[in-house]
């Protein structure tokens, strides 16, 4: 910077001071509230300890510190490794995102048909559709499937009777590569303890990867999206539609819903084609016994 004149020493130190507070303010954000926030803020602690022992001249404290100072970036990378893969990911992403869109036609409509027939009937559900991050080690969890997308394959999957209805679906491009697989568990504190073990697997495979989870309820057919280690729950069709199509960054054209039919208005007729769909399709859950 010796050859360069004030106003160009000025402008790069600013630049400097620049990068550093953006740096700063995307890692509080990509803590806040996380398990990393108070491990930040023991951090903080150890590190005002430090300071002390230099300026107070502390000189047990000092040796102590000093002797442990060589293992704290060993310390920290094992400590925030959760964290550091998450955001090298999302770098990687933004990175993605700069070479422009995903090609392909993939339409992601039949996972939302899905959804509105598992709302319907409160049939649990957990469909995971991959991004630019792979998820083959997941995929190799569960049971190899290499199958078209479409929804009458996860109505079947995700029968109650079916084997392979506990678990996730992994969507990879159009095609549906596994089911039945296993996910990790988010351990997140701030989650409410009204989330199930299907919330937290869908939230866990998020934290991780750049990965899109859509969850439906088995307990009240609540449809949740979970993307980036946060679920957004409650969500419409309509809306469930708009967040595939905003984050897969292609457009996905409406398609007619199929609407649940009051019972008492139902004909025969009515009544033997829906009924057509399976022999485990609930009505209405008139028959307590009946099997979800």
């Amino acid at each position: 910077m010796t050859g360069l004149g004030p106003w160009a020493q000025g402008a790069l130190a600013a630049l400097d001071i620049l990068l550093v507070a953006v740096l700063i303010y995307q890692v509080l954000v990509m803590i806040r509230g996380t398990r990393a926030a108070p491990m930040l803020a023991g951090l903080a602690a150890v590190a005002a300890a430090f300071l002390l022992a230099r300026v107070g001249e502390l000189p047990t404290l000092n040796w102590l510190i000093s002797r442990l100072l060589p293992y704290a970036v060993f310390a920290l990378i094992v400590v925030f490794q959760s964290e550091i893969r998450h955001v090298l990911a999302d770098l990687g992403r933004r990175i993605s995102f700069l070479r422009g869109p995903v090609s392909g036609s993939e339409a992601y409509d039949d996972i939302v048909l899905a959804a509105n027939l598992f709302q319907q009937q409160q049939t649990g559900a957990l469909i995971v559709i991959e991004r630019d991050i792979g998820l083959r080690t997941y995929v190799e969890s569960g049971v190899p499937m290499d199958a078209r997308l479409s929804y009458d394959l996860l109505a079947t999957i995700f029968r109650p009777s079916a084997p392979l209805h506990d678990g996730a679906v992994i969507v990879q491009k159009n095609r549906i590569a596994a089911a039945a697989c296993f996910l990790p568990l988010s351990m997140n504190p701030v989650l409410s303890t009204q989330l199930g073990t299907r919330h937290r697997a869908g939230i866990g495979i998020t934290e991780e990867t750049d990965a899109i989870a859509v969850i439906v309820s088995e307990e009240t057919g609540a449809i949740s999206l979970a993307l980036g280690g946060k679920i957004e729950r409650e969500l419409g069709l309509e809306q469930l539609r708009e967040r595939l199509s905003s984050e897969l960054r292609r457009h996905m054209s409406p398609v007619a819903l199929p609407t649940a039919i009051p019972h008492k208005e139902e004909s025969d007729a009515m009544r033997e084609a829906r009924l057509d769909l399976g022999p485990d399709v609930e009505s209405d859950g008139d028959d307590p016994g009946e099997k979800r």
